[in-house]
């Protein structure tokens, strides 16, 4: 199966400061990617510059093939990138079925199915289509913020610390709706603090040290690995 993304080589810098340093990942569809590290360790940085919102100074990112290097943030999500920033972000003045709509460039019908698509993924969201999204508790405005970035139907989604904030319930239940989105088809590169939620619910991990990858592979074996284990999952 083709690699919906397909990152070599990609070296990010701010300031003349690496943040990323020659990262390689491939991603096919239907499967999860979590990246980890500490804060700092360049997590967003990689989420952003695979979504064009931060310069690539080296490598490559591919979306379905297809080079993107260049290409700006609305063209990306053209080419079927849905994008869930850190801590939202959703419009408070807006209700949530406005939340969402806005993010459709769907006909009528298209979009009105797309909506039952992310209720029958988001059931409080479908319950309280009507109001004002700042009513939300903070889990249903998550929910909200990554109902939006499916609206495009989107072949890859980059999820930006969908957990933080989060009850651990709630995290939980997040979660498996992020693997419930992934078995649907779609590609999914998920940076998250919450090491032991993502490494149980997705297929491949990294770890980010100072921008550099210092550990990558399937996410059991990296579960089970003793440096792992006493870096992020606090058991010895």
């Amino acid at each position: 199966m083709n690699a919906v993304l397909e990152i070599d080589g990609l070296t990010v810098r701010f300031a003349g400061e690496a943040a990323l340093s020659s990262v390689s990942l491939s991603l096919r569809p239907g499967r999860i990617t979590a990246v980890l590290g500490a804060n700092g360790a360049g997590k967003t940085t990689l989420i952003r510059a695979v979504m064009g919102l931060d310069p690539c100074d080296e490598g490559t990112v591919r979306v379905a093939g297809t080079d993107v290097g260049g290409l700006s943030a609305e063209r990306r999500a053209r080419l079927g990138i849905g994008y869930c920033p850190e801590g939202r972000r959703v419009f408070p003045g807006m209700t949530v079925r406005e939340n969402l709509e806005v993010a459709s460039t769907e006909p009528a019908s298209a979009r009105r199915a797309r909506l039952a698509d992310v209720a029958a993924l988001f059931p409080a969201l479908g319950a309280r289509a009507d109001v004002q999204a700042w009513t939300l508790s903070g889990g249903q405005q998550q929910m909200l913020a990554i109902g939006r970035a499916l609206m495009g139907r989107p072949r890859l989604l980059l999820l930006d610390e969908p957990s933080l904030g989060l009850a651990p319930a709630l995290t939980r239940q997040l979660f498996a709706t992020v693997r419930r989105i992934a078995d649907g088809g779609t590609a999914i590169l998920l940076a998250e603090q919450n090491a032991a939620q993502a490494l149980e619910h997705s297929d491949e991990a990294l770890v980010l040290q100072l921008g550099r990858v210092v550990a990558a592979g399937p996410s059991a074996e990296l579960a089970a690995s003793p440096a792992v284990r006493d870096a992020f999952l606090g058991r010895g």
